[in-house]
């Protein structure tokens, strides 16, 4: 499946269907570096491209885990490090992990649930 970043209204559509992508987990560190912008205010930039892509996602303290195909993650991703760049980022440093499976979806809900219920 093949994605593409409409700006005009900032959604992600689907515009090949021939391709099957297995759901994957891709877990993405954005550490900017900027003298005039505080580093957290660029990370929020990155994360709020995630929260309206519309994928799964969950952020933790070192990283923010998304869920879903992995071309559309990765683009995803890189708007992520565009917008940052954009805002202000003079460089970034970006980490990326990935679950994949060929047989299989991965699912993050798999990995963590029974660890939620004792979570702070």
């Amino acid at each position: 499946m093949y994605y593409r970043y409409r700006k005009d209204n900032e959604q992600f559509q689907q515009i090949d269907n021939t391709v099957k992508d297995n759901v994957v987990n891709l877990g993405i560190q954005i550490v900017p570096k900027s003298k005039t912008k505080d580093s957290y205010e660029l990370v929020d930039i990155a994360i709020e491209v995630i929260k309206n892509s519309g994928v799964n996602y969950e952020v933790t303290p070192f990283e923010t885990v998304m869920e879903g195909p992995q071309a559309l993650l990765l683009k995803i991703a890189q708007e992520a490090q565009d917008q940052v760049m954009a805002a202000g980022g003079e460089e970034i440093l970006v980490y990326y992990r990935i679950h994949a499976s060929a047989e299989r979806d991965i699912y993050m809900n798999e990995k963590v649930s029974k660890h939620r219920k004792n979570a702070i």
